[in-house]
């Protein structure tokens, strides 16, 4: 288990921890959550001894190892397959040293250590995790220097993820995934075989993929058992008995301190002003907890235009070269709430920039409202601020007729204080800028406001705010997303962006959730169906005979398997003379190991159907 005991440290003098302490058991699957600049990334830092603590201690089993994706990979020439297969470094090592190791005693080491970290299996795992953070088969054999700075650090994470360290720290990996991404990543993390430590403000991802939330709060840390929402309910419950604790004892010492300011001169009345003092003396003050900072976004309202304010008839786009979407027969209204689905390079971007009038038709026609304003985020306008300038430098340059109070306001309006209005935006947090960004998109009170990624960097309470902000908004949304909670909360309309196609997405985020997981599949609508009859006593006889047959299957091939790794650990199979031999060998091992994973898939399915008809 991880153990953080009476821990102590402080960033340019501000305390970050206080004799914080909590216990992680081993296995478990845990968000942390806190205020940003509470101290959640020192913490990881302090976790993986990047940093040394003032006092106290973290310790955790000898030999554990500690993982995390702490920046992209380089851009190199090398394939992202073997990128990420470099990342298992024992594995890397032994394979390199198999190469040239003569020593037959050594090698019979090393072709026993790799087949117990099941080295033979490795390319078809690291293809795998690459495969659910949305590189295709091709992409995968491409070289590094191919892609972009947030595709390299889906190559990270891959990486980090098939190393499979004992500690897993992962610090808002969601960030820089699409919603495929985000759920697959989410499935994975609800199977990985060890602890795993969260960064996330992703609700979603912490209400389905983890056992329990370490909440850093006040300098001190705090295990809750079980997801987001039953941590979020039963602190704002405990919030509530100790507001109402803390009104009772203010009560209660305000009618003592009556007593003894009107009975103190009086001699009769000297001895019991005295207890009182004394029971004030003793009295543990409760303090209240502090309120949240409440946050918002106040977008400006846009004049109604009649509808529709876009409508697209047959209309095709591109870059140039192949069209990317085709045949489009689109409307859009005011009082629209539309989400954009789709797999990663199937065109929500490419939709997104036609719609703000960023791409124009190569086909067809499209009419916008002559007064139509649109407003566009995408994530990557986070990176284009002027780093060296001040948030009210920026909004002067858009609004340089209004005074400077009227400006602030506006920053204001978006959780950018007098402090934040004036600091230059490379010292901002990325919450900070997300928000200045999300200033500078609505400034002109859009009738369509498109979002492409909007709440990366936000923390929780600044998520529930856009959602707010959103549902109050009286123009647009079309909307981008890994974030299934604002999603459902935001979006009365989904469209599915697949095959250079279009067209409404008639199941709701759950169905399009569930498609996702269950891989090219189509997910199919949920149908009434009449319950199945019970099975009769000679089918369920001949299910347990399957069951059995599997079962001796397994045990036949695991025999073989144990037989094969015994014959693959004798030193003399090493010998020169003798490397055909070796070879024949460790292909019949490969065999075997794909035959019991199939012969173990045979085995759960006929369990299931056993189970299934003995009701």
């Amino acid at each position: 288990m991880l153990k953080i005991e009476d821990i102590t440290y402080s960033v340019e003098g501000r305390p970050l921890f206080e004799g914080a302490s909590a216990t992680i058991p081993t296995g478990h699957k845990v968000g942390l959550v806190g205020r940003n600049g509470a101290g959640k990334t020192t913490l990881f830092r302090l976790i993986k001894k990047e940093l040394a603590l003032e006092g106290g201690e973290i310790s955790m089993p000898a030999r554990a190892r500690i993982g995390g994706v702490a920046q992209e990979v380089p851009s190199s020439s090398t394939s992202l397959l073997d990128t990420v297969l470099a990342a298992d470094t024992e594995r890397a090592a032994l394979m390199k040293e198999s190469e040239t190791a003569h020593d037959p005693h050594r090698i019979a080491e090393i072709q026993h250590r790799l087949a117990d970290i099941d080295a033979w299996s490795a390319e078809g795992r690291a293809s795998s995790i690459l495969k659910g953070l949305g590189f295709d088969a091709e992409a995968q054999l491409r070289p590094c220097s191919d892609f972009s700075g947030g595709w390299r650090m889906r190559v990270a994470l891959a990486g980090v993820l098939f190393a499979q360290p004992d500690y897993l720290l992962l610090d808002e990996p969601t960030n820089y995934l699409d919603l495929e991404g985000a759920l697959w990543l989410e499935s994975y993390l609800q199977k990985y075989p060890h602890t795993v430590l969260i960064i996330s403000h992703d609700r979603g991802l912490l209400n389905r993929a983890v056992t329990g939330i370490l909440h850093l709060d006040n300098k001190k840390l705090t295990y809750w058992s079980g997801p987001y929402d039953q941590f979020a309910r039963q602190v704002a419950e405990r919030r509530a008995v100790l507001q109402a604790e803390a009104r009772k004892q203010d009560a209660r010492r305000a009618h003592l301190q009556a007593f003894v300011d009107r009975f103190k001169a009086k001699a009769s009345k000297a001895a019991q002003a005295q207890s009182r003092v004394k029971m004030l003396e003793k009295m543990e003050t409760i303090t209240a907890p502090e309120d949240a900072k409440k946050v918002v976004f106040t977008f400006p309202e846009p004049e109604e235009l009649s509808p529709p304010i876009i409508n697209m008839e047959g209309v095709s786009v591109g870059y140039g070269g192949p069209l990317i979407l085709k045949k489009l027969s689109l409307r859009i209204d005011q009082d629209d709430r539309i989400a954009l689905l789709g797999r990663n390079g199937e065109g929500k971007s490419t939709l997104s920039k036609l719609l703000a009038g960023k791409l124009e038709p190569a086909e067809g026609k499209m009419v916008r409202s002559s007064k139509l304003r649109i407003g566009y985020f995408a994530q990557h306008q986070v990176d284009e601020l002027f780093i060296d300038e001040t948030p009210l430098q920026h909004v002067m340059r858009l609004r340089p007729a209004e005074g400077q109070p009227r400006l602030r306001a506006r920053l204001a309006g978006f959780g950018l204080g007098a402090d934040q209005a004036e600091t230059a935006v490379g010292r901002l947090s990325g919450g900070q800028k997300a928000r200045l960004s999300l200033l500078l998109a609505t400034i002109d009170a859009p009738h369509l406001l498109i979002l492409d990624e909007p709440t990366n960097h936000l923390d929780m309470e600044s998520r529930e705010a856009l959602v707010e902000a959103l549902t109050e908004y009286s123009g647009a949304v079309v909307l981008v997303s890994h974030d299934m909670h604002l999603l459902s909360l935001v979006a009365d309309r989904l469209w599915l962006v697949k095959g250079g196609s279009v067209q409404p997405y008639l199941e709701d985020l759950d169905a399009y959730r569930r498609q996702l997981l269950a891989g090219d599949e189509e997910a199919k609508p949920v149908k009434l169906v009449e319950k199945p009859k019970k099975a009769s006593q000679d089918e369920i006889k001949a299910l347990r005979a399957e069951v059995k047959k599997s079962e001796e299957r397994l045990a036949k091939l695991n025999d073989m398997r144990d037989k094969l790794a015994k014959k693959l650990a004798d030193p003399e199979l090493y010998e020169d003379s003798r490397r055909g031999e070796l070879e024949t060998w460790n292909k019949k091992y490969g065999e075997v190991m794909d035959a019991l994973d199939r012969a173990e898939a045979m085995w759960l399915s006929a369990q299931e159907k056993l189970e299934t008809a003995a009701g």
